[in-house]
């Protein structure tokens, strides 16, 4: 979940590395770090917080002639944010980047040790430059000693090591961690751990596969796979539209992010529907023969959009669905049956837990289907076939648009699915289809709607907490809504069915308690406002979302009347998503960049 940059040229170097660094921040931002070496020199800079401090430190270094550089943004995992655990890590005449985790890292430090090394971080990722040189000790050339390194560290990992005996080199391996290489016209060379630091540096990137590793020099790009056989680079072309990255005039890019999802939806729709039919040109027409179970797998705001997803497969499919948090279900001894279809659910495609499960339904002869945001991403790769989401980059922390795109694709699929099963009339598939095209007004965001909630959060930045309460396929919604507070706020919130109140949770309910109640017009709103009635009778702060006025409420946030109850739950998603960025605002936090968080989780 740290970033990571390469560059091999003879541009200025440390601004490559600091621009790419910045378009990666997102991924983490405890401390950053480069490392730049040229004509057998190293310089190195560190800084702790965010990039600014490290652009700081390097103001007076400029580099003109031909260099080889690292860079690094972290996201702590193994000690704290301290310059002495930012990357890069130094040896004798070395230094190394990396993402991931070493997971027989203690086992290699403590031989190390023995052997009279320094270790000057907290982290497993030192261990790496330090084996290196070991190995190089005992190898004729760099090359052998990193294999030999590579082939002694087990666990997830995208590195890259460059070393004073070969300073034209950079050597890179990849496990489990993305990462991918890029060159231009002028035969320079760049690293990154996603596509975004080398749009306008690059023409075409090579996507490396788990296993892969090899060198670069200013005249080649040697890989070598996971069996040790030389490969040829496969490479693709790259996007040259860097405007989504950019804020256009909003405060944050989340801010932005939600906005957008108007537009997103009509390109996750878009050559997906027909008249009366659902095509998925991605999946084969006999792709869901024999199978009578759907297993969906996730993690945090993609759980929840799976979780919404069981509701829709088993009410208009009429297949059993089950949903599972991929952490635990890669611990635990699952039964995966033969005719199971094996769902995953990331934005990016790398998230470490829900990767790791997709590979158990694959040794275990499942069918597979990732659905992801990221073309070439890890799942992608990986699953028998893929949706492609169509969001766009996402570079709030807090995920917003990726969650519309998934749920749009699952209420699809579901129908797809109805179709193949006959479990819905033509007519009903119609009629259906006619809401799904309705979706991107649904979530289109008037300025009097966000004006409103505007002034509404200032009422909401005290308290003892939040709870956000749903029915039916709007439980997941109040997940969600809880999530979004939590991760931005750091206000304490939780999701309940509303019809859970009554069952313990009721017993936190006085007026510094309080409650998002979502009432949807078409979907038990009677047994959801009985619920809500209950809190406000114990003096819960009631703050009611719903198209039907409701008198017990102490705030009231009118959404428009729907003909289903699917395009209430996109506006009444846009509504929690707004209510969560104002109050955050309110707050003097940096949305974007909540602490503690990263954007890819691609560690355990």
């Amino acid at each position: 979940m740290c970033g990571i940059v390469g560059y091999l040229g003879r541009k200025n170097t440390k601004k490559i590395l600091l621009n790419g660094l910045k378009e990666l921040e997102y991924r983490g931002y405890d401390s950053a770090g480069i490392a730049v070496l040229s004509h057998g020199e190293f310089s190195s800079f560190k800084a702790v917080g965010k990039l600014v401090n490290l652009e700081a430190k390097t103001k007076g270094f400029v580099t003109n002639k031909f260099a080889i550089g690292i860079g690094h943004t972290r996201w702590a995992t193994h000690g704290k944010p301290t310059e002495l655990n930012a990357h890069p890590h130094a040896g004798h005449n070395s230094y190394v980047v990396h993402n991931g985790i070493i997971e027989n890292y203690a086992q290699l430090k403590k031989e190390l040790l023995h052997e009279g090394v320094v270790f000057l971080s907290q982290t497993d990722s030192e261990v790496i430059v330090h084996q290196f040189e070991k190995n190089l000790q005992y190898s004729t050339n760099a090359f052998k000693a990193f294999k030999k390194t590579i082939s002694e560290i087990k666990g997830a990992y995208a590195i890259l090591l460059i070393t004073k005996s070969e300073d034209k080199k950079i050597f890179f391996a990849k496990n489990g961690s993305p990462m991918l290489v890029g060159i231009n016209e002028e035969n320079e060379k760049y690293f990154a751990s996603s596509d975004t630091p080398l749009i306008g540096q690059c023409s075409e990137v090579n996507y490396f596969e788990d296993g892969d590793y090899g060198y670069i020099t200013p005249n080649e790009l040697i890989i070598y796979d996971k069996n040790a056989n030389k490969r040829e680079p496969h490479f693709t072309k790259l996007s040259t539209n860097k405007l989504s990255a950019q804020k256009d005039g909003y405060r944050f890019f989340m801010e932005k992010e939600i906005y957008e999802q108007s537009s997103v939806i009509i390109d996750t729709l878009l050559g997906r529907l027909s008249e009366d039919r659902i095509i998925f040109d991605e999946l084969d027409k006999n792709f869901f023969d024999g199978i009578n179970e759907i297993k969906l797998c996730a993690c945090g705001t993609s759980y929840h959009s799976a979780l919404t997803a069981s509701y829709m497969f088993e009410r208009y499919s009429k297949i059993k669905t089950s949903v599972e948090v991929a952490s635990e279900f890669r611990y635990r001894s699952p039964i995966m049956s033969k005719n199971m279809l094996f769902v995953v659910i990331s934005q990016s495609g790398e998230t470490a837990d829900t990767l790791e499960t997709l590979k158990m339904a694959k040794k275990a002869g499942l069918k597979t289907l990732a659905i992801c945001n990221v073309d070439n991403s890890s799942m992608v790769r990986i699953a028998d076939t893929f949706i492609l989401t169509r969001a766009g980059i996402e570079k709030g922390v807090a995920s917003t648009k990726a969650f519309a795109t998934q749920v749009t694709v699952f209420w699809m699929l579901s129908l797809q699915v109805a179709q193949i099963k006959k479990s819905l009339s033509s007519k009903e598939i119609q009629k259906q289809i006619k809401y799904l095209r309705a979706i991107p007004a649904s979530v289109h965001v008037e300025d009097a709607l966000h004006e409103k909630i505007k002034r509404l959060s200032k009422r909401y930045l005290n308290g003892h907490g939040f709870f956000f309460i749903g029915r039916d396929i709007f439980f997941p919604l109040a997940l969600e809504g809880a999530l979004k507070l939590k991760e931005i706020s750091y206000l304490h919130a939780e999701g309940y069915p509303s019809g859970e109140m009554k069952h313990g949770p009721i017993a936190l309910a006085d007026p510094e308690l309080f409650t998002i109640a979502l009432l949807p017009q078409h979907l038990l709103y009677e047994k959801a406002k009985s619920n809500v009635e209950e809190l406000s009778a114990r003096d819960s702060t009631i703050c009611a979302i719903s198209p039907l006025e409701f008198d017990k409420a102490d705030d009231f946030i009118q959404t428009k009347e729907h003909g289903h109850y699917m395009l209430e739950f996109f506006e009444m998603m846009v509504v929690v998503q707004l209510l969560s960025l104002e109050i955050s605002i309110r707050l003097g936090n940096d949305v974007d960049m909540p602490r503690n968080l990263a954007k890819s989780v691609t560690v355990e």
